[in-house]
């Protein structure tokens, strides 16, 4: 029976890696629908990371990620997607702070955790790479100098 339950926890692992992108329609910071199934659609690498505005270990990845992210796209085409965890007013907080450090990612607000709780974020940061055939391949929670390393050579 234990092996049974091992094989079969196994499995479900292993499928989560490979998991698409759920239908979980979000704003932008303009106020624009965008539905997150869709982002893994395009043939790219995408690379998705929740933060909050709060999190000091989101800011040391966000401004790592955004000093690599021009070679990131000049060798794999990828997409930086941020997913501001945020809520009340500190949504207010989002807009200012990305044209403040002068990121040019896509800006995704989800103040009611929809996308968080059905992707199974626990923590912030967080961040998953999906491939460019839309399957996840990697997750990582928490940021420590060098992460963006394994990040780019999951986008490889």
């Amino acid at each position: 029976m234990k092996r049974v339950v091992l094989s079969l926890c196994m499995l479900l692992s292993a499928w989560s890696c490979f998991a698409v992108l759920p239908e979980v329609v979000l704003r932008d910071m303009n106020g624009n629908e965008v539905n997150v199934a869709t982002l893994a659609q395009s043939g790219k690498p995408l690379v998705l990371s929740f933060f909050a505005t709060w999190c000091q270990p989101c800011m040391r990845e966000l401004k790592a990620i955004n000093e690599e992210y021009a070679d990131w796209q000049d060798e794999t085409g990828v997409e930086v997607v941020l997913v501001s965890i945020d809520q009340g007013q500190d949504t207010e907080k989002v807009k200012p702070l990305v044209n403040g450090q002068g990121w040019h990612f896509r800006v995704l607000l989800d103040p009611n955790g929809t996308l968080k709780r059905a992707l199974n974020v626990q923590n912030v940061p967080h961040t998953i790479v999906v491939d460019s055939k839309g399957k996840t391949v990697y997750t990582h929670t928490g940021y420590t100098q060098g992460d963006e390393e394994e990040i780019v050579r999951y986008l490889k």
